[in-house]
């Protein structure tokens, strides 16, 4: 059985491992009963991404906004009565006729292909993912981490992540960045849902002589 991140003894050997880290250990100790893995989780799979492509390019708090009136205009509806609803009526709730140009190519893909994702590798899901119009790495990542619960992913195109990282561990070097994600590995995915907190909710980790000691480690 792979290890997911709905299952709290991974999340307690995550924190565990990640302790480690000065900034992640002070935000587990802050924070780390807050973080909740399987809260943007949705067992339909194209309707999950469809909520991931309202995302795209737009702040947090707007997207929160919008994907409430969505899914109030899609309540009680299938997958097949969403893909049959009028493109205006759905742009009409704040989302673009490209993006739901996108929606409705994952919406589509899903009814013509039968995948059982929990069966395919990180590798394959981007794969299979990134050949739908509309989905990029992105997205593919966010999906691997909310819907599929995979415990080791993490997000170099997600600039609120990246800007989090910088702020935290005052750094502005992508080279150190990348070597202090490989220090969470095989936990990825926890350590970006607590980096995350920290940006959404403005709770920041103060430079100290223990950061220091930790990026002096880092080759």
């Amino acid at each position: 059985m792979p290890e997911l991140i709905n299952n709290h003894k991974v999340v307690a050997k995550a924190f565990k491992h990640l302790e480690n880290d000065p900034v992640l250990g002070y935000f587990i100790k802050i924070f780390g009963d807050k973080i909740n893995p399987t809260e943007r989780y949705d067992s339909n799979y194209a309707l999950s991404i469809c909520n991931l492509i309202i995302e795209q390019q737009i702040s947090f708090k707007a997207a929160i906004t919008i994907k409430k009136k969505f899914s109030k205009l899609i309540n009680g509806k299938s997958n097949k009565e969403i893909l049959r609803m009028k493109n205006n009526n759905i742009q009409a709730i704040g989302i673009s006729n490209r993006k739901v140009l996108y929606m409705k190519n994952v919406l589509l893909f899903f009814l013509k292909n039968k995948i059982k994702i929990e069966d395919l590798s990180n590798d394959q899901v981007i794969n299979t993912l990134i050949s739908i119009k509309g989905i990029g790495k992105w997205t593919c990542e966010m999906f691997l981490m909310f819907v599929c619960l995979r415990k080791d992913i993490f997000s170099f195109g997600d600039l609120a992540l990246i800007n989090s990282i910088k702020k935290n561990y005052s750094i502005s070097d992508n080279k150190i960045l990348k070597l202090i994600t490989e220090t969470w590995a095989p936990y990825r995915t926890i350590a970006a849902l607590l980096i995350w907190y920290s940006i959404e909710n403005k709770i920041f980790f103060q430079k100290n002589n223990s950061l220091k000691k930790f990026l002096s480690t880092l080759k």
